[in-house]
């Protein structure tokens, strides 16, 4: 088979443009009559407030400042469920949930306008862990709403009658903590307005078309009058796939007429994009004395915080790689994401495949070694082969390299001679 790219250099697309410095990313933009805008942010995790803005429109060169009642169109978003406000209305959920825009002829005059609004807090109980969030007695973050936004469950065989049958018994607890993305450019846009009234918004994102509906549906514009631009892309990770400053730009310039740029820094960014879900993972699992593994009952509690974004999909995929590339018969899983007044977890690299590994893998490592084996020796008898059957009952019926894959790191690191009955030399 010939290959054409696999095994060969092959120079990227946007690599050129990129390594000289010719890439326009949305900072990079200016356009003629251009105001700056930026964000007023809430300082408390969660608390009702109340907004006097009077001293900063005072300021000069401040030309507008929006909040909730400003809003055209529907005061929300969110990729799955609309749990965001565009501009908190009374309420806020979280240290930097957007509160107010400051519009003005200048990213000085903007800076200087925010720290003259002035906020008033009634704060709230905070929940910070997400376990304390689960119960009955735990305030509501979203009202009419149960902190747990999903239960996702896996049941296969009988773990209780299978743990009966093992001779070794581990059971731990494992932490994985939150993780922001950290891409090198932070959050930036810019809109406008062009002669047949179509609303244009150019930011970094990955979801043009999801960004083109909620705009859309913010604005309480039809589809086919908001473009979206995506300029250069400075990494992402899963962190530009839920609305930043897309919604906030397009009602600045609707609203004002003119073009509106708006350049987080990384500070902001901190607040204002999501995280990596943080979870906690309780973890047993069972094997018999020749190194068989026979039952795994895990509890996995991700940390979404103020909202959902993509934790069903994250956490459901949490919950389906918790045994690992591993032959179970008996599998119990319960993965749940729940709301807290952290900051909001959504997308990030793996997608809920790279937390479960922490904890099944240091399992792997303390069973075998209870049961005087090595770490190689131990996984080979339980790892995933073609025809083998998943927690979920997938047949694998192709594609499953992983004993290769294990014996070449074996040849390479010796890992069997150097551990003899379990203890490393």
């Amino acid at each position: 088979m010939k290959l054409d790219i696999v095994g060969k250099s092959v120079i990227r697309v946007d690599g050129p443009s990129k390594v000289t410095g010719k890439a326009v990313y949305p900072q990079d933009i200016y356009m003629e009559n251009m105001l700056y805008a930026r964000t007023l942010r809430s300082t408390k995790p969660h608390a009702y407030f109340k907004l006097d803005t009077t001293e900063a429109l005072k300021i000069e060169g401040v030309v507008r400042i929006l909040t909730a009642k400003d809003v055209p169109g529907h005061n929300s978003h969110g990729v799955l469920f609309k749990d965001h406000e565009v501009f908190c209305n009374k309420k806020v959920r979280r240290i930097g949930d957007p509160i107010a825009l400051v519009v003005a002829e200048s990213e000085k005059i903007a800076y200087e306008a925010l720290k003259a609004i002035k906020v008033e807090y009634e704060e709230l109980e905070a929940l910070f862990d997400p376990s304390e969030a689960m119960k009955d007695t735990a305030p509501q973050i979203h009202e009419g709403n149960s902190n747990i936004v999903y239960h996702y469950k896996i049941r296969k065989g009988n773990v209780e009658e299978a743990f009966k049958e093992c001779d070794v018994i581990v059971e731990n607890e494992y932490y994985v903590p939150m993780i922001d993305h950290v891409f090198l450019q932070p959050e930036a846009g810019i809109a406008y307005m062009e002669e047949d009234g179509t609303l244009v918004v150019a930011a970094a994102t990955q979801y043009p078309h999801f960004d083109q509906i909620e705009v859309a549906e913010a604005m309480g514009m039809p589809t086919e009058k908001i473009k979206i631009i995506n300029p250069a892309v400075g990494g992402a990770f899963g962190g530009r796939e839920d609305i930043t400053v897309q919604i906030h730009l397009a009602i600045a310039t609707k609203l004002i007429g003119r073009p509106i740029k708006i350049i987080l820094s990384r500070e902001e960014s901190f607040e204002a994009h999501c995280k990596r879900h943080s979870v906690k993972m309780k973890y047993k699992t069972g094997a018999t004395k020749d190194g068989k593994l026979l039952a795994m009952e895990a509890t996995l509690i991700g940390d979404t915080g103020a909202y959902a974004s993509w934790a069903i999909n994250v956490m459901r995929k949490a919950g389906v790689h918790a045994s690992g590339p591993y032959e179970i018969p008996n599998v119990k899983v319960d993965s749940y994401a729940v709301y807290t007044n952290n900051p909001f977890a959504g997308a990030m690299r793996g997608f809920g495949a790279t937390q479960p590994p922490i904890a099944y893998e240091q399992q792997m490592d303390i069973i075998a070694e209870k049961l005087g084996l090595d770490p190689i020796t131990f996984r080979l008898k339980n790892i995933f082969r073609v025809d083998s059957e998943t927690a979920t009952g997938q047949i694998l019926s192709e594609s499953v390299p992983l004993e290769r894959c294990i014996e070449e790191v074996e040849n390479k690191m010796n890992f069997i001679d150097r551990f003899k009955g379990g203890v490393a030399q």
